[in-house]
């Protein structure tokens, strides 16, 4: 489907009129340039040659598989409720458009675009890494924060298992850790979450941006849908696992009507703890976003990013720890006061009692071959 973007001209300052082609099941509508590029490149109709929509390929996911040298990440950020995260995938096709982690795909020498959702990078031995890290004797055990990044329960999850194999590593270890996700496929492992859930080792959070089936095909493309995240809420409440809503990213004029509905909802689904955020456009993102508001709301882009502005000081982002997830100002303090009237109406966040560090065992040490066996195993 073919529709006009509006992209600013650095030069002027001025938007100008483009064709773009909107691919299904994409939140991108293209590859913005990324940061770190030497040369940018735009395509421009000259009048003697137009490529036909339909002439397009359609963009299909392609995986790399790595092999990383460390998987846990030290967090010191003031704003971030955990100190150390694992991300087992670069990358997410799920392709939510609003996904602060795009601009991470350029230090990879990808674009935060189109790249980020169809050029995955999997870290094919993060258990191994997990399990040699857990292991060793200065290690001292803290709650890990899993798919903070990109979702750890992404498609490619059902074939690779990574996720998988660094819950069994974890639950063999009884280390505390948490999830964020927006995918069903969670439900898959069940089997080991509902007894960490139980003995107060994981906690689950779901992110539920919109109930809008319509709006969350064009936000979020590839995630589950609305109705059946909150199924998945319910499961997971069901088997005695603490579950969490993130209520994230508030959009002004395209999702932020919803915040009590969504809230209500995830309540009645079996959800006991909730938090928000307000949109961030760090870097590249910024970019990403505003294409995807032009092509799909051009009747409401102005208002759009100039309540943002209104959020962040005049600025499209502003990155300072304690108001880069919140924004400042009137608009940002409504946000905080309709949460908290309706959390505290439905009896949210009540439970706020902290993962247990204290079950953790080191995982046992791999049987090392004897050299005697050589004798009978020679070569």
């Amino acid at each position: 489907m073919e529709r006009l973007v509006e992209p600013v001209d650095d030069v002027s300052g001025t938007w100008v009129a483009r064709p773009v082609v909107l691919q299904r099941g994409r939140g991108a509508v293209e590859n913005v340039p990324q940061r770190f590029a030497t040369e940018q490149r735009d395509a421009a109709d000259d009048g003697w040659h137009q490529e036909p929509a339909e002439a397009l390929e359609r963009l299909h996911t392609t995986v790399t598989r790595e092999f990383a040298k460390t998987i846990l990440t030290r967090n010191d950020s003031p704003d971030i409720p955990f100190d150390v995260s694992l991300n087992p995938y670069r990358g997410c096709e799920h392709g939510c458009v609003y996904c602060y982690a795009r601009p991470t795909h350029s230090f990879l020498g990808l674009s935060p675009g189109l790249d980020f959702e169809s050029r995955l990078i999997a870290k094919v031995n993060a258990p191994q890494l997990l399990r040699r890290e857990l292991g060793k004797a200065s290690y001292v055990p803290l709650p890990i924060a899993i798919g903070v990044n990109t979702d750890a329960y992404q498609p490619i999850e059902r074939e690779l298992r990574i996720t998988r194999e660094v819950i069994e590593i974890l639950a063999d270890c009884r280390h505390p850790f948490a999830l964020i996700t927006k995918s069903s496929l969670i439900e898959r492992d069940l089997d080991l979450l509902a007894d960490l859930g139980r003995t107060g080792l994981v906690r689950v959070a779901v992110s539920i941006t919109t109930l809008d089936h319509e709006l969350s095909r064009k936000l979020e493309p590839r995630a589950a849908s609305p109705t059946r995240r909150l199924r998945t809420v319910r499961t997971l409440a069901d088997a005695g696992i603490p579950v969490s809503v993130s209520v994230s990213p508030m959009i002004p004029f395209v999702n932020d009507h919803e915040m009590e509905s969504i809230l209500e909802a995830s309540a009645k689904a079996g959800a006991t703890n909730a938090h928000f955020i307000v949109l961030r456009l760090p870097w590249e993102l910024n970019a990403v976003f505003q294409s995807w508001l032009q092509a799909h709301f051009p009747d409401r882009a102005a208002r759009v990013m100039n309540r943002i502005r209104d959020m962040r000081g005049g600025r499209d982002y502003d990155s300072q720890f304690g108001k880069r997830m919140r924004g400042e100002g009137i608009w940002s303090e409504l946000y905080q006061q309709r949460f908290a009237r309706v959390a505290r109406r439905l009896a949210l966040n009540r439970d706020r009692r902290p993962l247990d560090v204290t079950q953790f065992r080191a995982p046992a040490a791999p049987v090392a071959a004897s050299p005697q066996l050589d004798l009978f195993c020679p070569g």
